[in-house]
């Protein structure tokens, strides 16, 4: 290393830090008027952010500083169990890792968030909010790639990336009016997915505006759903079983926000998530033009990326790898098995999309995601194999699941079409569509061995399908 190189290093370093140092705005109130939070409406809390991204950031640590303390306490907790590590452990990778390959704009978003969260007293700082927004990509992708550095027998052996939520977007014949559907549940764990119900109204200073779901304290949606004033519809399934991570990459959580805030088309939204593209939280992306109706699926590996689209189809998602060469190349995942969570559901959509060519719309997508048909057995029993998503209701041991077993599923759901979408809308409903209510007490007593999640488990009921919509205000 020449001494040119070692001095910009240093400086650069340097600069690192210091910018990690947030300072609150200057007229705070005025900040504050900007944005709202509505009281809670059948469990979403709906929050409306507008400004800089410094402001934007700001309201969102205010106004949900209660939420994103305990989150980042929940996430920590999770983290810890599924990993062995600590979270300074994910602090650290924040910091070396994430930062330096955040770009401006999210960085100043991201201090906003601490600043907001210290004027109510909130003493997290920025690499603690930085470790939030990228648990899903820290957790299975960052530690298998951290560890296999390690010396010979410190190895953990970790959960496969786990699979998560179901998905279809559709457009054309296959539609009532022709325009596009899009819909989504949100697998996860009952511990953070409980708190999965936040609706974001952003209005950023540059770029579009966002109408999506997400956690509290993150910047991109993380399940994913969200549309934008330029008539993108976005949502995603995680690819399971996937290996691999990049850590001179863009953080997903970057890229992903990116997307949502700047995709004025497919192609666009296509190089945004490529670019950059670290491996973390690899997904299967459906997306649509509201303006076009056309629609794709983005399959994005570190190694293969595949990108489909029509304007009369429809692309489904629950997990499974669609390119062969990618699911034999970085994943595990066994595509001849039916009996397996991801493939039961793929057989199941292809079913739905058959009988119901045509008449797609949004009805049809709220019953989609309450369907608990098992392709496999051919029964209707709510289970890991049906897409509604009950996998604390499952008789098996899911391996990808394990630990913890039983305590994950579909915490909530989304659909929008392409009218509501014009309008910046969708519709959800909070907790399970099929089968028994989440109980948190009755779940511990089957299952002690997840005792460890006691203090912030809770019931999850079904709650009806809301329309969900932000303020009438910026642009």
């Amino acid at each position: 290393m020449t001494f040119r190189s070692v001095i910009v290093t240093f400086f650069a370093c340097l600069f690192s830090h210091l910018v990690a140092r947030p300072a609150a705005p200057e007229h705070p109130e005025a900040v504050l008027r900007k944005a709202t939070r509505k009281a809670p409406l059948n469990g979403w809390i709906q929050v409306h952010l507008e400004g800089t991204p410094a402001e934007i950031g700001y309201q969102h640590g205010n106004l949900l500083s209660k939420e994103i303390a305990e989150l980042q306490k929940i996430v920590a907790l999770e983290l810890e169990h599924d990993t062995k590590k600590d979270w300074e452990f994910f602090r650290k990778a924040a910091e070396d890792v994430l930062w330096p390959k955040v770009e401006t704009e999210y960085r100043e978003e991201l201090q906003g968030i601490v600043t907001g969260l210290q004027s109510r007293g909130v003493k997290l700082d920025v690499w603690d909010v930085v470790a939030l927004n990228a648990f899903l990509e820290l957790g299975p992708y960052y530690v298998p790639y951290w560890e296999k550095k390690q010396p010979e027998g410190e190895h953990q052996k970790h959960v496969s990336v786990p699979e998560r939520c179901s998905a279809f977007i559709a457009t054309g014949d296959y539609t009532k009016d022709g325009k596009i559907v899009m819909a989504h549940n949100a697998w996860t764990g009952y511990l953070d997915g409980q708190r999965w119900n936040i609706a974001f109204d952003i209005v950023p200073e540059k770029g579009n505006r966002i109408f999506m779901d997400g956690l509290p304290g993150v910047i991109h949606s993380g399940d994913d759903f969200g549309i934008n004033s330029a008539g993108m519809m976005i949502t995603e399934t995680t690819i399971s079983q996937f290996t691999g991570f990049d850590p001179e990459g863009i953080p997903e959580f970057v890229r992903a926000r990116k997307a949502m805030q700047y995709a004025n088309t497919i192609d666009e939204f296509a190089q945004i998530m490529s670019e950059g593209n670290n491996g973390g939280y690899a997904n299967n992306w459906l997306v649509g033009d509201n303006k076009t109706g056309e629609i794709a699926s983005l399959e994005l590996g570190l190694k293969n990326v595949t990108l489909r689209r029509t304007t009369d189809g429809y692309f489904v998602g629950s997990n499974f790898p669609v390119n062969e060469k990618l699911a034999e190349e970085e994943t595990t995942f066994n595509m001849k098995d039916k009996s397996i969570s991801a493939n039961a559901r793929r057989v199941r959509w292809e079913q739905l999309m058959a009988e119901w060519k045509g008449k797609i719309d949004v009805k049809a997508g709220q019953r989609f995601l309450a369907d608990s048909v098992d392709s496999f057995t051919g029964k209707t029993e709510p289970n890991e194999r049906t897409l509604c998503g009950r996998i604390d209701l499952s008789p098996r041991g899911v391996v990808s699941w394990v630990p913890p077993f039983g305590l994950a599923g579909a915490v909530q759901n989304k659909v929008a079409d392409g009218a509501m979408a014009s309008q910046m809308t969708f519709t959800g409903a909070i907790g399970p569509q099929c089968g028994v209510p989440f109980r948190a007490a009755r779940h511990l007593a089957q299952h002690p061995e997840n005792g460890w999640a006691r203090p912030y488990l809770k019931d999850m009921p079904a709650r009806p399908w809301t329309t969900l919509q932000g303020e009438r205000k910026g642009r």
